[in-house]
């Protein structure tokens, strides 16, 4: 909320303007942080544009991306690690950072702190903004006195996250260039191609082969009802949609991209590699076992890894070793069980899982390096099938007319 207000500073001199904060109570601490004695603060009816509440609708706004976030981390950690107040660091961020959406969350952040909230309660009202995994590293660092050191780690994770989004973007680039040139060339020869060879077959009055026939059926009904099957595409991605919203289908949903061809072993590689590095780290900062895999697993995007991992979390509680229960999920190879073996019996489970998740981030590199080379011989094939496809079905009653007319001569 805005606020108006008037007062006077500490040599008397009147002074008045606006000033954002959660309620009059907090407006009244910030100016008394600025050394000015509020005198009258009254709250500002703002009155939205129609352009304002459009902007501000869920589906129009703007999300945080995973570059500010870390450019936020390592300034917090280069403003902590010098001794400077979180208050007026949070309050200064909030002023000079680029993006809207994150001054907004800082500057609410920066009110509840003055409200008496700790950070990690503060930035528990923005989970769409801060993730489990972040919201436990800042509760660490709060409790340890280690603010700077959770910044400094957490902006490590978020860039291996946003390198990792990179080289999978990059690597399937150039499939779904080919698939979309695909699709675009597949509706014109159906729509503009495919219309005319049927329409001077019919006057030819000539038996169409089989192929044809079918080619000149699928336009037809891509003509006649293709907004039928817009319709049908849109219902049936919002049906899955809905579906994947429940708990069930979300889990299935995701075990059904680990088995997906060639795809899903790299996504699972990049899933364990990132709950090991995460479970390393909450582990390295005197987090109990328990609740480290509570809070890796409420931060991975996987559901079906989650409930392994929460399976895991059960076994202990029951008594059983982290090595008994890494087994009993079937998540690791025998080598990553025998390096967790190791961790145990040496008292260093999170050096050795900082080692696991090395291991797997150069399966995750090598996979990356190969995916296209991998999905390029599939479009190939696809491809010269479709051709082969198109140009039967094209030139063939064109040889059968030529041979008869050849025959008839």
């Amino acid at each position: 909320m805005q606020f108006s207000y008037r007062g006077k500073d500490n040599r008397g001199v009147a002074q008045q303007g606006l000033l954002n904060a959660v309620n009059a109570d907090a407006a009244a601490s910030e100016l008394l942080r600025r050394g000015i004695t509020p005198l009258t603060i009254t709250e500002q009816q703002h009155r939205q544009s129609g352009l304002d509440r459009v902007n501000n609708l869920a589906i129009f706004r703007k999300k945080v991306s995973l570059d500010e976030l870390i450019v936020f981390c390592r300034q917090m950690y280069a403003l902590t690690k010098a001794g400077i107040p979180l208050i007026r660091t949070m309050r200064g961020l909030a002023e000079t950072s680029r993006s809207p959406v994150l001054a907004e969350v800082l500057e609410d952040i920066t009110n509840r702190l003055e409200g008496g909230n700790t950070m990690a309660t503060a930035m528990q009202a923005h989970p769409k903004v801060f993730s489990e995994l972040f919201i436990a590293m800042i509760h660490v660092g709060e409790n340890t006195g280690m603010m700077d050191q959770s910044f400094k780690r957490l902006s490590e994770i978020l860039e291996l996250e946003r390198d990792t989004k990179r080289r999978v973007k990059q690597a399937l680039r150039y499939p779904t260039f080919v698939v979309i040139a695909l699709l675009a060339a597949l509706m014109m020869v159906n729509f503009l191609v495919i219309p005319k060879f049927a329409s001077v077959f019919s006057k030819m009055g000539a038996d169409l082969p089989f192929l044809t026939q079918v080619l000149v059926g699928t336009s037809n009904f891509l003509l006649n009802y293709w907004y039928l099957m817009l319709f049908a595409i849109a219902a049936s991605g919002l049906l899955l949609r809905q579906w994947k919203n429940t708990d069930n289908g979300r889990e299935l949903w995701d075990r059904y991209k680990l088995k997906m061809p060639i795809i899903g072993p790299l996504l699972e590689l990049i899933m364990l590699s990132r709950f090991a590095r995460n479970f390393a780290t909450m582990l390295a900062a005197g987090m109990p076992i328990t609740q480290a895999l509570t809070v890796v697993a409420d931060a991975t995007d996987n559901a079906w890894i989650a409930r392994h991992i929460k399976e895991m979390r059960y076994g202990i509680e029951r008594g059983e070793s982290l090595l008994r229960t890494a087994r009993s999920s079937k998540m690791f190879t025998p080598l990553i069980l025998q390096m967790i073996a190791v961790g145990e019996e040496t008292g260093s489970v999170d050096d050795m899982l900082n080692k696991v998740a090395d291991f797997y981030d150069e399966d995750v590199d090598y996979g990356l390096k190969r995916l296209a080379e991998s999905i390029e011989p599939i479009l190939i094939v696809a491809m010269g099938v479709l051709v082969l496809i198109l140009a039967l079905g094209v030139f063939l009653p064109i040889w059968d007319l030529g041979a008869a007319a050849m025959g008839r001569g």
